[in-house]
Protein backbone atom coordinates (compact mmCIF):
# COMPACT_ATOMS: atom_id res chain seq x y z
CA UNK A 1 0.00 0.00 0.00
CA UNK A 2 1.13 3.53 -0.79
CA UNK A 3 -0.34 6.14 1.06
CA UNK A 4 -0.36 10.16 -0.53
CA UNK A 5 -1.14 13.10 1.71
CA UNK A 6 -3.04 16.00 -0.32
CA UNK A 7 -2.94 19.84 0.77
CA UNK A 8 -5.24 22.28 0.35
CA UNK A 9 -4.49 24.31 -2.80
CA UNK A 10 -5.18 28.21 -3.37
CA UNK A 11 -5.83 27.66 -7.27
CA UNK A 12 -5.27 25.13 -9.73
CA UNK A 13 -3.21 26.90 -12.72
CA UNK A 14 -1.43 26.33 -15.69
CA UNK A 15 -1.64 24.20 -19.07
CA UNK A 16 -0.81 20.45 -18.89
CA UNK A 17 -1.73 17.21 -20.97
CA UNK A 18 -3.13 14.07 -20.04
CA UNK A 19 -1.89 10.92 -21.47
CA UNK A 20 -3.91 8.81 -24.32
CA UNK A 21 -6.91 7.90 -24.35
CA UNK A 22 -7.28 4.26 -22.49
CA UNK A 23 -10.09 3.01 -24.27
CA UNK A 24 -8.28 3.65 -27.53
CA UNK A 25 -4.98 2.64 -26.60
CA UNK A 26 -6.55 -0.44 -26.09
CA UNK A 27 -8.49 -1.18 -29.56
CA UNK A 28 -5.61 0.37 -31.22
CA UNK A 29 -3.56 -2.62 -29.88
CA UNK A 30 -6.00 -4.93 -30.53
CA UNK A 31 -6.63 -3.81 -34.22
CA UNK A 32 -3.08 -3.21 -34.73
CA UNK A 33 -2.48 -6.73 -34.00
CA UNK A 34 -5.54 -8.04 -36.24
CA UNK A 35 -4.51 -5.96 -39.23
CA UNK A 36 -2.41 -6.88 -42.36
CA UNK A 37 1.01 -4.68 -42.30
CA UNK A 38 2.60 -2.28 -40.08
CA UNK A 39 0.35 -0.17 -37.80
CA UNK A 40 1.86 2.86 -35.26
CA UNK A 41 0.54 4.07 -32.16
CA UNK A 42 1.45 7.88 -31.14
CA UNK A 43 0.17 8.82 -27.70
CA UNK A 44 -0.97 5.48 -26.77
CA UNK A 45 -1.40 5.10 -22.32
CA UNK A 46 1.05 3.43 -20.88
CA UNK A 47 -0.95 2.31 -18.02
CA UNK A 48 -0.82 -0.94 -16.25
CA UNK A 49 -4.08 -1.94 -17.99
CA UNK A 50 -3.05 -1.06 -21.90
CA UNK A 51 0.53 -3.34 -20.58
CA UNK A 52 -1.83 -5.95 -20.02
CA UNK A 53 -3.76 -6.02 -23.50
CA UNK A 54 -0.10 -5.23 -25.18
CA UNK A 55 1.20 -8.20 -23.48
CA UNK A 56 -1.78 -10.75 -24.72
CA UNK A 57 -1.50 -10.13 -27.27
CA UNK A 58 2.26 -10.42 -27.44
CA UNK A 59 2.04 -14.08 -26.42
CA UNK A 60 0.18 -14.77 -29.28
CA UNK A 61 2.59 -13.97 -31.38
CA UNK A 62 2.59 -10.39 -32.00
CA UNK A 63 5.94 -8.43 -32.20
CA UNK A 64 6.01 -4.80 -31.58
CA UNK A 65 8.71 -2.17 -30.73
CA UNK A 66 8.13 0.84 -28.46
CA UNK A 67 10.73 3.92 -28.57
CA UNK A 68 8.81 5.16 -25.62
CA UNK A 69 6.75 7.96 -27.80
CA UNK A 70 5.56 5.47 -30.68
CA UNK A 71 4.56 2.11 -30.14
CA UNK A 72 4.79 -0.23 -33.80
CA UNK A 73 2.56 -3.39 -34.23
CA UNK A 74 3.96 -5.99 -36.54
CA UNK A 75 -0.05 -7.38 -37.66
CA UNK A 76 -0.64 -10.78 -38.73
CA UNK A 77 -3.90 -10.74 -40.11
CA UNK A 78 -7.19 -12.04 -38.72
CA UNK A 79 -5.83 -15.88 -38.92
CA UNK A 80 -2.53 -14.98 -37.46
CA UNK A 81 -2.96 -15.03 -33.59
CA UNK A 82 -0.78 -17.92 -32.39
CA UNK A 83 -1.81 -20.20 -29.30
CA UNK A 84 0.04 -18.76 -26.34
CA UNK A 85 1.76 -21.30 -24.23
CA UNK A 86 0.50 -20.01 -20.79
CA UNK A 87 -2.30 -18.58 -19.20
CA UNK A 88 -3.15 -14.82 -20.26
CA UNK A 89 -3.02 -12.12 -17.25
CA UNK A 90 -4.97 -10.00 -17.73
CA UNK A 91 -4.38 -7.47 -14.73
CA UNK A 92 -6.63 -5.46 -13.35
CA UNK A 93 -8.48 -4.36 -16.88
CA UNK A 94 -11.67 -4.75 -17.50
CA UNK A 95 -11.30 -3.78 -21.09
CA UNK A 96 -8.98 -6.60 -21.67
CA UNK A 97 -10.67 -9.69 -20.82
CA UNK A 98 -14.03 -8.83 -22.07
CA UNK A 99 -13.00 -7.56 -25.35
CA UNK A 100 -10.49 -10.38 -25.77
CA UNK A 101 -12.52 -13.39 -25.00
CA UNK A 102 -14.58 -11.99 -27.91
CA UNK A 103 -11.98 -12.25 -30.41
CA UNK A 104 -10.46 -15.52 -28.80
CA UNK A 105 -13.98 -17.34 -29.04
CA UNK A 106 -13.13 -17.20 -32.57
CA UNK A 107 -9.80 -18.28 -32.73
CA UNK A 108 -8.65 -22.11 -33.97
CA UNK A 109 -6.90 -22.69 -30.80
CA UNK A 110 -7.32 -22.92 -26.84
CA UNK A 111 -6.64 -19.99 -24.43
CA UNK A 112 -6.98 -19.48 -20.28
CA UNK A 113 -7.42 -15.76 -19.31
CA UNK A 114 -6.88 -15.01 -15.29
CA UNK A 115 -6.35 -11.41 -13.92
CA UNK A 116 -5.89 -9.77 -9.94
CA UNK A 117 -8.00 -10.58 -6.90
CA UNK A 118 -10.29 -7.34 -8.09
CA UNK A 119 -10.36 -8.57 -11.90
CA UNK A 120 -11.82 -12.30 -11.02
CA UNK A 121 -14.69 -10.10 -8.84
CA UNK A 122 -15.97 -9.02 -11.86
CA UNK A 123 -18.89 -10.26 -14.02
CA UNK A 124 -18.60 -11.85 -17.13
CA UNK A 125 -21.41 -13.38 -18.00
CA UNK A 126 -22.71 -10.12 -19.70
CA UNK A 127 -20.20 -11.20 -22.54
CA UNK A 128 -20.34 -14.74 -22.21
CA UNK A 129 -23.83 -15.55 -22.57
CA UNK A 130 -24.15 -13.21 -26.23
CA UNK A 131 -21.30 -15.01 -27.04
CA UNK A 132 -22.56 -18.40 -26.56
CA UNK A 133 -25.55 -17.76 -28.53
CA UNK A 134 -22.84 -16.86 -31.65
CA UNK A 135 -21.55 -20.55 -30.90
CA UNK A 136 -18.92 -19.77 -28.22
CA UNK A 137 -17.47 -22.78 -25.74
CA UNK A 138 -16.25 -20.45 -23.04
CA UNK A 139 -16.18 -22.31 -19.15
CA UNK A 140 -15.18 -20.03 -15.90
CA UNK A 141 -16.09 -19.96 -12.32
CA UNK A 142 -19.23 -19.15 -10.54
CA UNK A 143 -21.34 -20.45 -13.47
CA UNK A 144 -19.26 -18.96 -16.25
CA UNK A 145 -19.56 -15.62 -14.30
CA UNK A 146 -15.97 -15.07 -13.10
CA UNK A 147 -12.30 -15.76 -14.62
CA UNK A 148 -10.37 -17.56 -15.13
CA UNK A 149 -12.01 -18.16 -18.06
CA UNK A 150 -10.96 -21.32 -20.17
CA UNK A 151 -12.06 -20.66 -24.01
CA UNK A 152 -12.16 -23.35 -26.96
CA UNK A 153 -12.65 -21.27 -30.12
CA UNK A 154 -15.41 -22.79 -32.25
CA UNK A 155 -16.74 -21.17 -35.48
CA UNK A 156 -19.36 -18.67 -35.01
CA UNK A 157 -22.51 -17.51 -36.51
CA UNK A 158 -23.22 -14.07 -36.51
CA UNK A 159 -26.51 -13.17 -34.52
CA UNK A 160 -28.84 -9.63 -33.57
CA UNK A 161 -28.29 -9.09 -30.35
CA UNK A 162 -30.44 -6.76 -27.57
CA UNK A 163 -28.11 -5.47 -25.07
CA UNK A 164 -30.23 -5.11 -22.15
CA UNK A 165 -27.44 -2.50 -20.71
CA UNK A 166 -25.60 -0.02 -23.04
CA UNK A 167 -22.05 -1.30 -22.72
CA UNK A 168 -19.68 -0.54 -24.68
CA UNK A 169 -17.19 -3.81 -23.45
CA UNK A 170 -20.06 -6.20 -24.28
CA UNK A 171 -20.77 -4.17 -28.18
CA UNK A 172 -17.10 -3.89 -28.41
CA UNK A 173 -16.60 -8.11 -27.73
CA UNK A 174 -19.79 -8.73 -30.01
CA UNK A 175 -18.07 -6.80 -32.98
CA UNK A 176 -14.55 -8.20 -32.33
CA UNK A 177 -16.39 -11.69 -32.89
CA UNK A 178 -18.29 -10.77 -35.33
CA UNK A 179 -15.14 -9.98 -37.63
CA UNK A 180 -15.12 -13.80 -37.55
CA UNK A 181 -18.56 -15.15 -37.65
CA UNK A 182 -20.61 -16.46 -40.25
CA UNK A 183 -23.19 -13.92 -41.40
CA UNK A 184 -23.47 -10.53 -39.99
CA UNK A 185 -23.34 -9.57 -36.22
CA UNK A 186 -25.85 -6.81 -35.44
CA UNK A 187 -25.94 -5.43 -31.27
CA UNK A 188 -28.44 -3.02 -30.46
CA UNK A 189 -28.47 -1.01 -27.17
CA UNK A 190 -31.17 1.12 -24.94
CA UNK A 191 -29.39 4.01 -25.39
CA UNK A 192 -25.40 4.57 -27.09
CA UNK A 193 -22.29 3.66 -25.47
CA UNK A 194 -19.28 4.36 -26.26
CA UNK A 195 -18.37 4.52 -30.12
CA UNK A 196 -14.63 4.34 -29.82
CA UNK A 197 -14.83 0.54 -31.52
CA UNK A 198 -16.96 1.45 -34.55
CA UNK A 199 -14.51 4.60 -35.44
CA UNK A 200 -12.03 2.43 -35.11
CA UNK A 201 -13.23 -0.72 -36.70
CA UNK A 202 -14.04 1.69 -39.68
CA UNK A 203 -10.54 3.26 -39.46
CA UNK A 204 -9.00 -0.20 -40.17
CA UNK A 205 -11.19 -1.26 -43.00
CA UNK A 206 -13.74 -3.62 -41.64
CA UNK A 207 -16.95 -4.39 -43.00
CA UNK A 208 -18.75 -1.93 -39.85
CA UNK A 209 -22.28 0.27 -40.24
CA UNK A 210 -23.21 2.20 -37.44
CA UNK A 211 -27.33 3.13 -37.44
CA UNK A 212 -30.15 4.85 -35.00
CA UNK A 213 -29.05 2.55 -31.08
CA UNK A 214 -26.65 -0.13 -32.66
CA UNK A 215 -23.87 -1.27 -35.20
CA UNK A 216 -23.08 -4.17 -37.41
CA UNK A 217 -20.42 -6.18 -38.66
CA UNK A 218 -20.31 -8.36 -41.53
CA UNK A 219 -17.04 -10.97 -41.84
CA UNK A 220 -15.26 -11.41 -44.84
CA UNK A 221 -12.53 -7.94 -45.03
CA UNK A 222 -9.36 -8.09 -44.02
CA UNK A 223 -7.63 -5.15 -41.95
CA UNK A 224 -4.58 -3.19 -43.01
CA UNK A 225 -2.72 -1.50 -40.70
CA UNK A 226 -2.95 2.35 -40.00
CA UNK A 227 -0.89 5.24 -38.39
CA UNK A 228 -3.01 6.47 -35.03
CA UNK A 229 -2.55 9.27 -32.83
CA UNK A 230 -4.29 8.66 -29.41
CA UNK A 231 -6.33 11.80 -28.65
CA UNK A 232 -5.67 12.78 -24.70
CA UNK A 233 -7.94 11.00 -22.18
CA UNK A 234 -11.37 12.75 -21.52
CA UNK A 235 -11.80 10.71 -18.13
CA UNK A 236 -8.16 11.57 -17.28
CA UNK A 237 -9.15 15.38 -17.69
CA UNK A 238 -12.21 15.06 -15.82
CA UNK A 239 -10.33 14.67 -12.47
CA UNK A 240 -8.24 18.51 -13.20
CA UNK A 241 -11.47 19.67 -14.32
CA UNK A 242 -13.29 19.03 -11.25
CA UNK A 243 -10.50 20.24 -9.71
CA UNK A 244 -9.84 23.79 -11.42
CA UNK A 245 -14.13 23.98 -11.03
CA UNK A 246 -13.77 23.76 -7.33
CA UNK A 247 -10.57 25.32 -5.92
CA UNK A 248 -11.41 29.12 -6.14
CA UNK A 249 -9.00 31.44 -7.95
CA UNK A 250 -8.34 28.42 -10.79
CA UNK A 251 -8.17 28.55 -14.62
CA UNK A 252 -6.50 26.04 -16.49
CA UNK A 253 -6.00 24.83 -19.92
CA UNK A 254 -5.78 20.80 -21.22
CA UNK A 255 -4.11 20.44 -24.84
CA UNK A 256 -5.26 17.57 -26.97
CA UNK A 257 -8.10 15.93 -25.09
CA UNK A 258 -10.70 13.50 -26.80
CA UNK A 259 -14.30 15.10 -26.93
CA UNK A 260 -15.95 12.14 -28.56
CA UNK A 261 -19.47 12.98 -28.19
CA UNK A 262 -20.40 9.65 -26.40
CA UNK A 263 -17.91 10.39 -23.88
CA UNK A 264 -18.32 14.00 -22.91
CA UNK A 265 -21.47 13.11 -20.85
CA UNK A 266 -18.96 14.90 -17.88
CA UNK A 267 -19.28 18.27 -19.84
CA UNK A 268 -22.49 17.88 -19.88
CA UNK A 269 -23.15 17.56 -16.20
CA UNK A 270 -20.38 19.97 -15.07
CA UNK A 271 -21.85 22.64 -17.34
CA UNK A 272 -25.04 21.66 -16.10
CA UNK A 273 -23.96 22.72 -12.90
CA UNK A 274 -22.01 26.20 -13.68
CA UNK A 275 -18.92 24.83 -14.43
CA UNK A 276 -16.78 27.44 -17.08
CA UNK A 277 -15.82 24.86 -19.58
CA UNK A 278 -14.48 26.20 -22.85
CA UNK A 279 -13.68 24.03 -25.87
CA UNK A 280 -11.30 25.20 -28.11
CA UNK A 281 -9.22 24.36 -31.16
CA UNK A 282 -11.58 21.66 -32.30
CA UNK A 283 -10.19 19.51 -34.64
CA UNK A 284 -9.87 15.33 -35.63
CA UNK A 285 -6.93 13.23 -35.04
CA UNK A 286 -7.36 9.45 -36.30
CA UNK A 287 -11.52 9.77 -36.73
CA UNK A 288 -11.34 11.06 -33.20
CA UNK A 289 -12.78 14.79 -32.65
CA UNK A 290 -10.51 16.57 -30.21
CA UNK A 291 -10.19 19.96 -28.73
CA UNK A 292 -8.28 21.95 -25.72
CA UNK A 293 -10.17 22.53 -22.76
CA UNK A 294 -9.87 25.68 -20.46
CA UNK A 295 -11.32 25.52 -17.58
CA UNK A 296 -11.73 28.50 -14.61
CA UNK A 297 -13.37 28.18 -10.62
CA UNK A 298 -17.55 28.38 -10.83
CA UNK A 299 -19.77 27.94 -8.00
CA UNK A 300 -21.58 25.20 -8.71
CA UNK A 301 -24.90 23.84 -8.12
CA UNK A 302 -26.59 20.35 -7.51
CA UNK A 303 -28.81 18.94 -10.33
CA UNK A 304 -30.17 15.76 -11.02
CA UNK A 305 -28.11 13.36 -13.05
CA UNK A 306 -29.67 10.78 -14.95
CA UNK A 307 -31.24 9.08 -18.47
CA UNK A 308 -29.24 8.67 -21.26
CA UNK A 309 -26.23 10.98 -20.32
CA UNK A 310 -25.22 8.79 -17.65
CA UNK A 311 -23.59 5.91 -19.68
CA UNK A 312 -21.82 8.85 -21.63
CA UNK A 313 -19.96 9.90 -18.10
CA UNK A 314 -20.06 6.41 -16.06
CA UNK A 315 -16.05 6.73 -15.72
CA UNK A 316 -16.18 9.91 -14.32
CA UNK A 317 -19.33 9.57 -11.89
CA UNK A 318 -16.49 9.16 -8.77
CA UNK A 319 -15.23 12.67 -9.83
CA UNK A 320 -18.66 14.14 -10.34
CA UNK A 321 -19.82 12.75 -7.00
CA UNK A 322 -16.51 15.31 -5.80
CA UNK A 323 -18.15 18.10 -7.81
CA UNK A 324 -21.35 17.58 -6.25
CA UNK A 325 -19.97 17.43 -2.62
CA UNK A 326 -18.76 20.94 -3.13
CA UNK A 327 -21.86 22.14 -4.99
CA UNK A 328 -24.58 24.30 -3.56
CA UNK A 329 -27.69 22.75 -2.81
CA UNK A 330 -28.49 18.85 -3.47
CA UNK A 331 -26.99 16.57 -6.58
CA UNK A 332 -29.19 13.26 -7.54
CA UNK A 333 -27.89 11.12 -9.78
CA UNK A 334 -29.71 7.99 -10.55
CA UNK A 335 -29.49 5.31 -13.40
CA UNK A 336 -26.22 4.46 -12.99
CA UNK A 337 -26.21 0.80 -11.43
CA UNK A 338 -22.97 -0.14 -13.56
CA UNK A 339 -21.26 1.43 -11.23
CA UNK A 340 -21.46 -1.06 -8.53
CA UNK A 341 -20.00 -3.89 -11.15
CA UNK A 342 -17.00 -1.77 -11.92
CA UNK A 343 -13.27 -1.99 -10.02
CA UNK A 344 -15.10 -2.10 -6.67
CA UNK A 345 -18.64 -0.43 -5.93
CA UNK A 346 -17.92 2.77 -6.41
CA UNK A 347 -21.28 3.85 -5.22
CA UNK A 348 -20.81 2.79 -1.76
CA UNK A 349 -16.85 3.75 -1.85
CA UNK A 350 -17.81 7.50 -2.83
CA UNK A 351 -20.27 7.64 -0.47
CA UNK A 352 -18.19 5.84 2.35
CA UNK A 353 -15.51 8.39 1.37
CA UNK A 354 -17.95 11.42 1.26
CA UNK A 355 -19.29 10.90 4.67
CA UNK A 356 -15.70 11.02 6.07
CA UNK A 357 -14.75 14.30 4.69
CA UNK A 358 -18.20 15.84 5.78
CA UNK A 359 -20.80 15.44 3.37
CA UNK A 360 -24.20 13.77 3.96
CA UNK A 361 -24.69 11.09 0.75
CA UNK A 362 -27.67 8.47 0.65
CA UNK A 363 -26.75 6.13 -1.43
CA UNK A 364 -29.77 4.42 -3.65
CA UNK A 365 -29.68 0.95 -5.35
CA UNK A 366 -28.46 2.92 -8.82
CA UNK A 367 -26.80 6.00 -7.59
CA UNK A 368 -26.68 8.69 -4.78
CA UNK A 369 -28.20 11.70 -3.19
CA UNK A 370 -25.53 14.09 -2.10
CA UNK A 371 -26.31 17.77 -0.02
CA UNK A 372 -23.53 19.58 -1.07
CA UNK A 373 -21.19 21.58 1.96
CA UNK A 374 -18.92 24.55 1.56
CA UNK A 375 -16.01 23.41 2.41
CA UNK A 376 -14.91 19.77 3.03
CA UNK A 377 -13.22 18.01 5.73
CA UNK A 378 -10.06 16.35 6.22
CA UNK A 379 -10.16 12.75 6.43
CA UNK A 380 -8.43 9.67 5.86
CA UNK A 381 -9.97 8.14 2.95
CA UNK A 382 -10.08 4.58 1.22
CA UNK A 383 -9.70 3.88 -2.12
CA UNK A 384 -10.43 -0.04 -2.30
CA UNK A 385 -8.07 -0.50 -4.44
CA UNK A 386 -9.79 1.23 -7.33
CA UNK A 387 -7.76 4.16 -9.24
CA UNK A 388 -10.59 6.34 -10.00
CA UNK A 389 -11.38 6.26 -6.45
CA UNK A 390 -7.83 7.27 -5.26
CA UNK A 391 -8.14 10.11 -7.63
CA UNK A 392 -11.26 11.27 -6.88
CA UNK A 393 -10.15 11.72 -3.00
CA UNK A 394 -7.08 13.39 -3.75
CA UNK A 395 -8.78 15.89 -6.02
CA UNK A 396 -11.14 16.48 -2.55
CA UNK A 397 -8.31 17.36 -1.12
CA UNK A 398 -7.59 20.18 -3.06
CA UNK A 399 -10.83 21.92 -1.65
CA UNK A 400 -10.80 20.69 1.90
CA UNK A 401 -10.67 22.60 5.00
CA UNK A 402 -7.28 20.12 6.02
CA UNK A 403 -5.28 17.70 4.33
CA UNK A 404 -7.13 13.83 3.14
CA UNK A 405 -4.94 10.91 2.99
CA UNK A 406 -5.54 8.27 0.43
CA UNK A 407 -4.46 5.19 1.93
CA UNK A 408 -3.49 3.26 -1.47
CA UNK A 409 -2.66 4.99 -4.33
CA UNK A 410 -0.51 2.16 -6.20
CA UNK A 411 -3.58 1.53 -7.96
CA UNK A 412 -3.81 4.80 -9.92
CA UNK A 413 -0.91 3.38 -12.10
CA UNK A 414 -3.52 1.34 -13.76
CA UNK A 415 -4.70 4.17 -16.23
CA UNK A 416 -3.02 7.39 -14.79
CA UNK A 417 0.73 7.05 -14.13
CA UNK A 418 1.67 10.34 -14.09
CA UNK A 419 -1.24 11.72 -12.09
CA UNK A 420 0.12 12.93 -8.90
CA UNK A 421 3.09 14.47 -10.41
CA UNK A 422 0.42 16.74 -12.65
CA UNK A 423 -1.43 17.45 -9.96
CA UNK A 424 1.46 18.76 -7.98
CA UNK A 425 2.99 20.29 -11.02
CA UNK A 426 -0.91 22.69 -10.93
CA UNK A 427 -2.12 22.72 -7.28
CA UNK A 428 -0.77 25.98 -6.16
Amino acid sequence: MKPYTVQPARGVRGEIAVPGDKSISHRSIMLGSLAGGTTTVRGMLRGEDNISTLKAFQAMGIETADNGETLTICGKGLRGLAEPSDVIDCGNSGTTIRLITGLLAAQNFFTVLTGDQYLRKRPMKRVLEPLSLMGASIHGRAGGDKAPLAIIGQRLNGISYASPVASAQVKSALMLAGLYADGETVVTEPTLSRDHSERMFRYFGADVESFPGGVRVRSGRELEGREITVPGDISSAAFFIVAALIVPGSELLIKGVGVNPTRTGVLDILAGMGGSIELLDRRELSGEPVADLLVRSSRLKGIEIGGAVVPRAIDEFPVISVAAACAEGRTVIRDAGELRVKETDRIAAMAANLRLSGVTVEETKDGMVIDGVERLNGCAAQSRGDHRIAMSMLVAGLAASGTITVDDTECIATSFPTFIPLLEKVAC
